[in-house]
């Protein structure tokens, strides 16, 4: 069976750099349309770099170089109406819209000196990984249902959404929170669509290399708690970091016709990470 993916359109939050650039890349490969979506400035209460506007401008430089087409806009998960405008947009240029691939996200970190208090923290956080999700459902959610094509909502959630990763720290605990958030939100949406033909599944990916795990705050983190942690940072297979287009295989098969009768799944790629 084929991906049925060719000539449909996805929106991808987070798309500027690691997981999304590299869904992005994978989807254009089997016939799809992006729209891309990034923040593409600082946060305060985010310990690390953000993606900016030439990570965006280069995604869709790769995915016009993998044969796909592609529309970017700058949008803040908080802001439902940045993320309304980008589904517009993308209707408007591509005439449908067929994938949504809920990735934007920040993790944990410990910053060098703390600048912004535990509350700010705990908000943000719980803002952007979770609220953020149900922004970007709630903006597709009218284009997606009023076609009839059907279609597949994707959620990036975490291991630390199926495991209890925090150890008292802000950062961390509005993380776990929200990812596990998450799959109570994507169980939700998957009974809501369903009978619109629209499958809604979380993926649990465990960490690879990207800029929101490679920082010197993440790696403080990771210090600070590795013997903090229920069988500390190890997996089932002994792997360590997984690449990151194992996440994108997982994206295009939950994207595609091949998972048509996949809904309400909360699926970890994640060596078994989340079970030692």
């Amino acid at each position: 069976m084929t991906t049925g993916l060719d000539g449909k359109v996805a929106l991808i939050t987070g798309a500027a750099r690691g997981q999304g650039r590299s869904h992005a890349i994978a989807l254009a490969q089997e016939g799809v349309a992006i729209i891309a979506t990034d923040i593409c400035h600082p946060i305060d209460t985010v310990p690390y770099d953000l993606a900016t506007d030439a990570d965006l401008a280069e995604t869709a430089k790769l995915v016009e170089e993998a044969g796909g087409r592609c529309i970017t806009a700058v949008a803040d998960v908080r802001s439902r109406l940045d993320l309304v405008a980008a589904v517009e947009a993308g209707v408007e240029a591509f005439g449908r819209l067929d994938v949504v691939v809920a990735n934007a996200g920040v993790a944990q970190g410990l910053p060098p000196q703390e600048t912004t208090t535990v509350d700010e923290q705990w908000a943000d956080y719980i803002a952007i990984n979770l609220t953020g999700a149900w922004n970007t459902i709630k903006a597709a959610q009218e284009a997606m249902v009023s076609a009839g094509n059907g279609g597949s909502i994707i959620i990036t959630s975490s291991t630390s959404g199926l495991k209890g990763m925090s150890r008292g720290d802000a950062r961390a605990d509005a993380y776990t929170a929200a990812k596990h958030g998450l799959v109570g939100l994507m169980r939700a949406y998957a009974i809501e669509l369903g009978p619109a033909g629209i499958r809604v599944n979380t993926v649990h990916p465990t960490a690879m290399s990207t800029p929101m795990v490679d920082n010197p705050a993440m790696a403080a983190w990771v210090e600070a708690n590795v013997s903090r942690v229920a069988g500390g940072f190890g997996d089932a297979m002994h792997r360590g970091r997984i690449e990151v287009q194992e996440i994108s295989d997982a994206v295009v098969f939950l994207a595609s016709d091949r998972a048509r009768s996949i809904t309400g799944v909360a699926l970890p790629v994640d060596a078994g990470f989340s079970i030692v």
